[in-house]
């Protein structure tokens, strides 16, 4: 018995091991093939991740508004490049919490309350720095199913320019009521001056009437300058831009002012060279010449010179300049003069009238042309403005 189950256990062994050999290979390659469509599918299933995060990094990065997304531990997972730029980030800052990307106690400030509200709306901060910033952040909790907290979204919005311009109007709003508040002031003064009896003696009632007169050109002048940069600012007024010889323009203008000049012994020096030409608008450039030369008779000193010079420059544009010989212009006055109502000496300025817009206007006009105005001024030295226009 025993060597016949020793033979049947030494032949099943034997079919085995040929059934073994013949079928290795196929089970082999059945294996390897499993093997390939796993590392095939999890290419798979990585390469869908990585395009879904592409797609959300592009859309994060065509936003406008700055974006940021931080995990359950409020640190930082996306920013997308409105927020590098608005925060100036130059490292990647994912991974570090928010306190240390940032360096704001006001985010961390603001992560606590999300913490509790869940949604914060409009919240205002000012970023530190040299330049001002201002953002407007509006927050979210990212809830799980179960109402727990897994994260945040904040969105930035940066609201530099709405403030800037939010505080130019009031600027201007608060200007203008003082520039009309003064002469309405004079004229009802000597109105009522003249209705209580003034009226009854000639010579006072001439001089009154006269100085009415005086400050009722000065609010038409003000109105005036408001309605020419109002226009100038909104495209309203379209240059008429032909050949101008800006000889012959700077020399009607001298004309114009002589008597001024010659009220303060001011000498006017037209330097312009003959045949100076420009593509401009004559009267435009009129406006121009008239606000700068009669700004420095008006600041000049007494018995002094005002020189009017051009040349051609490079790149097909013309320079002209208005120089006087007056007390010059401090430093921290110098980039703040072609701002509306800016005054370099208010009290000095009341005395001698004026607007304060004439110099606003001449940057408006200019830049119209396509060209450029600044100044150069040295105290005890006198002021030069130069501004340039495309050449004819």
């Amino acid at each position: 018995m025993w060597p016949a189950l020793t033979g049947l256990l030494l032949a099943s062994a034997l079919a085995f091991h040929f059934w073994w050999r013949r079928n290795y290979q196929a089970l082999r390659r059945l294996f390897e093939e499993q093997q390939k469509q796993l590392v095939a599918l999890r290419e798979s299933r990585d390469d869908a991740a990585a395009q879904v995060r592409a797609q959300q990094q592009a859309v994060f990065n065509s936003m406008v508004e700055g974006v940021l997304v931080l995990d359950e531990s409020s640190k930082v997972q996306l920013v997308n490049r409105s927020l590098q730029k608005l925060f100036s980030l130059s490292a990647d800052v994912r991974g570090q919490t928010i306190i240390e990307a940032f360096r704001l106690p006001e985010l961390a400030d603001l992560m606590k309350r999300l913490r509790q509200e869940c949604s914060m709306q409009s919240y205002t901060l000012e970023l530190p720095g040299m330049e001002e910033r201002w953002v407007e952040v509006n927050a979210a909790a990212v809830l799980d199913r179960d109402g727990i907290q897994r994260g945040a979204i904040l969105v930035f919005h940066d609201l530099t320019r709405i403030k800037q311009l939010e505080r130019t109007r009031q600027e201007f709003v608060a200007n203008v009521s003082h520039e009309l508040r003064t002469p309405l002031s004079l004229i009802k003064g000597f109105v009522e001056t003249l209705l209580e009896g003034a009226k009854n003696d000639p010579e006072k009632a001439t001089r009154f009437l006269q100085t009415i007169e005086k400050h009722t050109d000065r609010l038409t002048f003000l109105i005036e300058d408001l309605l020419t940069i109002s226009r100038l600012e909104s495209g309203q007024i379209i240059m008429n831009l032909h050949p101008v010889d800006l000889r012959e323009e700077t020399q009607r203008v001298a004309e114009d002012l002589k008597s001024r000049a010659d009220e303060k012994q001011v000498a006017l020096d037209n330097q312009v060279p003959e045949g100076l030409r420009a593509h401009a608008d004559a009267d435009r450039l009129q406006q121009v010449l008239f606000n700068l030369i009669e700004n420095a008779i008006k600041y000049g000193r007494p018995s002094g010179r005002v020189l009017i010079g051009g040349s051609a420059i490079a790149d097909g544009k013309v320079e002209l300049w208005v120089r006087d010989d007056g007390p010059g212009i401090p430093a921290e006055a110098r980039e703040r003069v072609f701002e509306r109502f800016y005054r370099v000496d208010r009290a000095r300025s009341r005395e001698t009238g004026g607007t304060g817009l004439g110099l606003s206007i001449v940057k408006h006009i200019v830049q119209a042309h396509g060209g450029e105005v600044w100044l150069k001024s040295e105290l005890g030295e006198g002021t030069t403005f130069h501004f340039t226009l495309p050449a004819d």
